[in-house]
């Protein structure tokens, strides 16, 4: 996500993102109108990840809002470009992603009262409803999860709001020269602070992190947010800089081309090709939100109040009064409060101009952190390749009085309502299905339609073809290696104590007819003996994230010996054998001689062990927590997972009261389950696996102390014995 200044070749000519392309494979129409604009000169937004001056950026420039409407479009009906290739997408030497990220917010701000406290607010609230939200898959940033490098990990949608700081210390003299200042006619109250280069941004920086002793590294991520009258420059500015604020006059549209919303980039003085822990990843986001609403910034110079949010008001492509006139609001702030605000304006909204642009940066950074991983063939990083797509939205399309702004959002996180961007999809360009490039969330959805009834003895069917599943094809780094493509993996439990079948789905290169081992999307399965088996289907997306089904299914027929078991054999679709891992929380011991089968009488009491293998408590939320159990026979069971009803109160963890617990236990919640089902007696482990909101939430604690009960009856046909055990240990980070 950037610009660079290339003499030699016009913004035009050097603009290639799929935004454009979808917007000519609408139609004759859209096609028309914007060669139209193209033969008038109005600049179109291009993005390179290159060098200006002494910085090495990813840039966010400003788009022309002449484009907006046939993006919106595009947007809203789901037409999307097809003439992109997996290829031109890509990090072919698996450089680094973040897999996790403390996230820094640094105002530096010498005078508070140009930061308002209501935007500082807006914007330090967002950042904690997204750290809340850290592995959800129903936001925009669930969608970078596709994306790896060299150690095999996607990157983690896994944010720690490590807080917010206002840094005081003064600008230094101007080291660059604004393209268009503000005066005292124009802003009242309001005066050009300073004009910062990158460079001087950075000394300030590292001071800070130096000052106060502040992390570093490849986990840390540092944003830099100026108030309005400070503008930032990556050269010397003037008309034709590089710089967060732009000319306004028709003779020097080239200002408004060459200017900026935000960028990233980073200051590492140690590997260069992977970062290292003296490594500074940070982000710029000036006061590019304009001033629609607010008394002091806007008064008398109104060109000033459309900025930065994607498909924002381009005055050179068309005068204010043309604006005034269109149809619809091109900010969108759905978090603007009643007007006026306290201080008589109506511009506390103006925030969420900001807040997209730190979600915008916020996916680059993640997937192209040192500029050399996630990009395509024109260097456009992942916000880039749908620039000035929103999914549709919910809200007022019309004006709000007085703010001059709409007040749609399309994504709730945590409960807070925002305007964010869309993120790019590559996955949509390599299998055809879903194939949707510009995502706001991500589904993954597993679903089956169990056959009503069927026969033991007879294969019966199950398609898992039905399913949503977003992230279903990208490319991954096995053992450190080359790029080899990667795709959604399924893997069925029949519930008959067979083994899971697991593989991919057609369409993915390893998956070819006649469908075999590895395809497992469409199965067969035979079952041995008559009853009512639960079969769940887990499909595992290339972002690494995880959901499952289940449904009953009745099978006529002899039922099972006496203390035995069902069995059955499965196969992906043309009959060949599959098998695969199952889920990590039913596993069967190795084997040991069981106890005899029979009646209840017969059949000895379980004995039984367990306990939480002790581990650092952030492997424990990314990988699950791990459990080693033993068992003397064949048991059935399920294994919860305990939290002290108070801690998970204050960690703002969900879940139901635990019964049951010996007398005087504190009140405990149930965070985590697993079942456990054995055919034998026998030594194993487990992985048990907690949701991601629940994930996040521990993973904010310095230490936690879990309880684990593990509740198993043994295979009497009558009156089967059970047997508790509970054990508990303390994890920290």
């Amino acid at each position: 996500m950037s610009i660079f200044a290339r003499p030699s070749r016009s913004p035009i000519a050097t603009h290639r993102a799929p935004a454009r392309r979808a917007l000519l494979a609408v139609g004759a129409t859209l096609a028309a109108g914007l060669s139209g604009l193209l033969a008038q000169g109005v600049p179109v937004a291009q993005a390179l990840v290159t060098e200006v001056a002494e910085t090495q950026a990813g840039v966010s420039p400003r788009n022309a809002t002449t484009l907006h409407d046939g993006l919106a479009q595009l947007s809203s009906t789901g037409v999307f470009s097809e003439t992109l290739e997996p290829e031109t997408f890509a990090n072919a030497e698996g450089n680094p992603v973040l897999h996790e990220e403390n996230v820094h917010l640094v105002y530096w701000v010498p005078d508070n009262d140009y930061y308002h406290p209501e935007w500082k607010n807006l914007i330090n609230t967002f950042m904690e409803q997204v750290s809340a939200e850290s592995y959800s898959t129903t936001n925009v940033f669930a969608v970078d999860t596709q994306y790896t490098d060299k150690s095999d990990e996607p990157a983690s949608y896994d944010v720690n709001f490590a807080g917010a700081y206002n840094d005081t210390a003064p600008y230094p003299t101007s080291g660059c020269t604004d393209p268009d200042p503000l005066t005292e006619a124009k802003a009242h109250n309001v005066k050009a602070l300073a004009c910062l280069t990158d460079t001087q941004i950075r000394a300030q920086l590292q001071s800070f992190i130096s000052t106060h002793g502040a992390s570093r590294g490849m986990n840390d991520v540092y944003y830099v947010l100026t108030p309005p009258g400070v503008t930032v420059c990556l050269d010397s500015g003037h008309a034709s800089g590089h710089c967060s604020d732009y000319s306004v006059t028709e003779e020097e549209a080239t200002s408004y081309a060459h200017s900026f919303c935000s960028y990233h980039s980073d200051i590492n003085p140690g590997d260069l090709a992977s970062g290292d822990g003296e490594t500074v990843i940070y982000g710029v986001v000036p006061w590019t939100a304009g001033g629609a609403g607010d008394g002091q910034l806007a008064a008398v110079d109104r060109t000033q109040a459309y900025d930065c949010q994607d498909g924002g008001f381009d005055p050179v492509s068309k005068p204010i009064e043309q604006y005034e006139e269109a149809e619809g609001a091109r900010e969108e702030e759905p978090n603007q409060p009643t007007c006026p605000d306290e201080d008589g304006f109506c511009d506390g909204g103006l925030a969420d101009l900001i807040i997209n642009q730190i979600a915008v940066e916020q996916q680059d950074i993640v997937t192209d952190p040192l500029l050399n991983a996630w990009q395509d063939e024109d260097h456009n990083e992942v916000a880039d390749e749908c620039r000035n797509f929103f999914a549709p939205a919910e809200g007022a399309v019309s004006e709000g009085e007085g703010s001059e702004a709409g007040t749609l959002a399309n994504q709730r996180i945590d409960g807070g309502a925002y305007y964010l961007n869309d993120a790019f999809n590559a996955a949509g360009m390599r299998l055809n299905a879903p194939g949707v490039q510009c995502l706001n969330r991500i589904l993954l959805e597993p679903k089956f339609s169990p056959p009503q009834r069927t026969k033991s003895g007879e294969p019966v069917a199950f398609d898992g073809m039905q399913s949503d599943v977003s992230l279903n094809a990208s490319a991954d780094f096995p053992g450190g290696g080359g790029a080899q493509n990667d795709y959604a993996t399924y893997t069925w439990n029949f519930g008959d104590g067979s083994a899971p079948v697991s593989g991919f789905a057609p369409g993915s290169s390893p998956c070819e007819a006649p469908w075999n081992t590895p395809c497992a999307a469409s199965v067969l399965h035979t079952y041995e003996y008559g009853g009512t088996y639960e079969v769940t289907l887990t499909i595992k997306d290339v972002g690494g994230n995880e959901a499952s089904v289940s449904h009953d299914v009745i099978v006529s027929g002899p039922s099972a010996p006496s203390g035995g078991s069902g069995s059955g054999s499965g196969s992906g679709e043309g009959g060949a054998s599959s098998s695969g891992a199952g889920a990590s929380a039913s596993q069967s011991p190795a084997a040991t001689p069981s106890a005899a089968a029979g009646s209840a009488a017969a059949v000895p009491a379980p004995v039984v062990t367990a306990a939480i293998v002790r581990q650092a408590l952030g492997r424990v939320t990314r990988k699950g927590l791990a459990v080693r159990y033993s068992v003397n026979e064949q048991v059935a069971g399920h294994f919860d997972v305990l939290l002290s009803s108070a801690v998970a109160k204050r960690l703002r963890i969900k879940g139901a009261p635990a019964s049951g617990l010996p007398a005087g236990s504190a009140p405990q919640l149930v965070i985590a389950k697993a079942i456990l089902v054995t055919t034998r007696g026998g030594r194993s482990a487990v992985r048990i696996h907690f949701s991601k909101a629940t994930a996040a939430r521990l993973r904010r604690a310095r230490k936690v102390s879990l309880m684990l009960r593990l509740v198993v009856r043994n295979a009497a046909t009558s009156n089967p014995a059970t047997d508790t055990v509970i054990s508990s240990v303390t994890l920290s980070r």
